[in-house]
């Protein structure tokens, strides 16, 4: 039996990447306005992750109910800790539009 080579697999993922490489090409070249953008996209990245937590949670008490306080309380948790995620990346966002701002005061 003859094995097909893993390259056949990266094929299909080509184009992909060749859209996806000249925005990010772009934001590279606008320097500091780049990575204020950046930072924009990560901050927008962070409330869509804590909106989708809490989504998901409200969800589940809509469409099942209370649950037992053990189960409730598995759900509370896995809600809050996708929320610290999203307010992390909401941070770093925050810094790397700080950053950029300090930078494009200090550049000129």
């Amino acid at each position: 039996m003859r094995r097909q080579s893993e390259t056949l697999l990266l094929v299909p993922l080509l184009p992909i990447f060749l859209v996806g490489m000249f925005p990010m090409f772009l934001i590279a070249l606008l320097g500091f306005f780049g990575l204020a953008l950046f930072g924009v996209l990560v901050i927008c990245v962070g409330l869509a992750s804590s909106n989708e937590a809490h989504d998901n949670f409200n969800h589940d008490v809509i469409v099942h109910g209370y649950a037992r306080g053990s189960e409730r309380a598995a759900r509370a948790s896995d809600m809050h800790l996708a929320a610290r995620l999203g307010l992390r990346l909401e941070a770093v966002g925050a810094a790397m539009v700080i950053t950029a701002a300090i930078g494009l005061c200090y550049a000129t």
